[in-house]
């Protein structure tokens, strides 16, 4: 949830700093805008009507959301440039991929957010996608979903491209409309995760990692940048389900960690510390690009002042639920759970079991695998069986705590 932080920090920079002007000048600089919607086609989900305001809303006249639920994809892109490999160590690669893919969610009513894991090794069908210099790239089927990013940046690597395709591709499989998208740069998390002072985290058990420099004791501890993004990228090893070298593991270990985030964050008065303050925002805004909407400091600020009152527990952590592919168990399918999701997600409903916010009818609905994702397929990503089949669902997704989040 390192873009919660950006949106609560921004704001209380802005506001809190003497310097108000000069800071907002300097951090509106961070910001690298892309403006993608051109790229996203005709034929994409409609719109739900903005929300009446209730009497109780808060006054954030600033929002440029009001009323509206907001679906943002946020994407971290393992780009192997020299930046990234510095961080991430192994050797200088050609193309990008989307590393992880996160649909947050946030209702209308500004009471709760849900954020959606889609693992990048399901196999799903990726529409034609319009490039920033015009190219159309072809439509594939049963296809790697990380892949979008790639085709749609193309032999240019454009993150623009990049992102459209991903958000194009989310919108056609799901249904759901994205008002925004993020995309986060690997070696963007180490300075964050400085900035803030590190992440309590309480591990399970002792976690060692094969591949990664990452040794962590059982019990808790604060990781620092270097040790969170080897804790982000670990796929094989010893501890926290790195036995089974598997995305879906990977995939709870991060949704952990940014939950123990999203803790951290609360937890701090970083008004307290004006230049701790600005050194977060200016290393988050420094490691995104993003659409216009959330490229402005001042929209960012209405924003976040909206979500302020979204207390921690009211922050849901799912996954796209999923089977092996019986073909290939180095891929996943998405089950049927996983079009509940989505349409829940597109009509602005709560999860399951969820608290129904004072004064709603329990919805602020405004309208009515295994691997290491390199093997097992063509070459290209795309899976040689024509006939896709179910196998063993994965858990269904999960509102409790992870493990991993010290208690408060």
């Amino acid at each position: 949830m390192l873009f919660a932080t950006a949106l609560t920090a921004t704001a209380a920079v802005v506001f809190v700093t003497t310097a108000a002007v000069a800071a907002y000048v300097d951090l509106q600089s961070q910001i690298t805008v892309d403006d993608v919607d051109p790229l996203l086609g005709a034929d994409r989900p409609a719109q739900l009507p903005v929300a009446p305001p209730t009497r109780d809303a808060p006054p954030d006249p600033a929002d440029p959301y009001a009323g509206q639920p907001l679906n943002i994809l946020v994407m971290g892109t393992d780009l192997r440039d020299a930046a990234n490999i510095a961080v991430a160590g192994g050797a200088v690669e050609d193309g990008m991929r989307s590393d992880t893919t996160l649909l947050v969610h946030v209702a209308a009513d500004r009471t709760r957010a849900e954020i959606v894991s889609i693992p990048r090794d399901s196999l799903v069908d990726i529409p034609t996608c319009t490039r920033t210099d015009g190219t159309v790239t072809p439509a594939r089927s049963t296809t790697m979903f990380n892949r979008a990013f790639t085709y749609g940046g193309g032999p240019e690597e454009d993150i623009a491209g990049a992102a459209a395709c991903t958000r194009r591709t989310v919108e056609q499989l799901t249904g759901v409309r994205t008002t925004d998208h993020v995309v986060v740069k690997m070696n963007g998390v180490e300075p964050i995760v400085d900035a803030l002072g590190g992440v309590r985290m309480c591990m399970p058990e002792p976690v060692h990692g094969r591949e990664v420099d990452l040794d962590l004791p059982a019990g808790e501890q604060r990781l620092d940048g270097y040790e969170a993004i080897n804790f982000l990228r670990a796929r094989k090893g010893t501890g926290f389900g790195l036995e089974l070298g598997s995305d879906l593991q990977r995939i709870e270990r991060q949704q952990a960690f940014l939950d123990a985030t999203v803790h951290e964050v609360t937890s701090k008065n970083l008004l307290t510390s004006t230049p701790q303050l600005y050194r977060v925002v200016e290393s988050i805004l420094a490691s995104i690009s993003t659409s216009p909407d959330l490229g402005s400091p001042r929209a960012l600020v209405g924003l976040a002042l909206s979500l302020r009152s979204i207390p921690p527990e009211n922050v849901v952590f799912t996954a796209v639920p999923v089977v092996d592919a019986p073909w290939d168990n180095d891929r996943v399918l998405w089950t049927a759970e996983a079009d509940e999701i989505w349409a829940r997600i597109a009509a602005d409903e709560p999860p399951p079991g969820a608290e129904p916010a004072p004064g709603t009818d329990g919805g602020t609905g405004t309208g009515a695998g295994t691997g290491d994702g390199e093997t097992g397929d063509d070459g290209d990503g795309t899976s040689t069986d024509p006939n896709p089949s179910a196998g063993t669902p994965s858990p269904a997704p999960s509102a409790t705590t992870a493990p991993g989040v010290c208690p408060d």
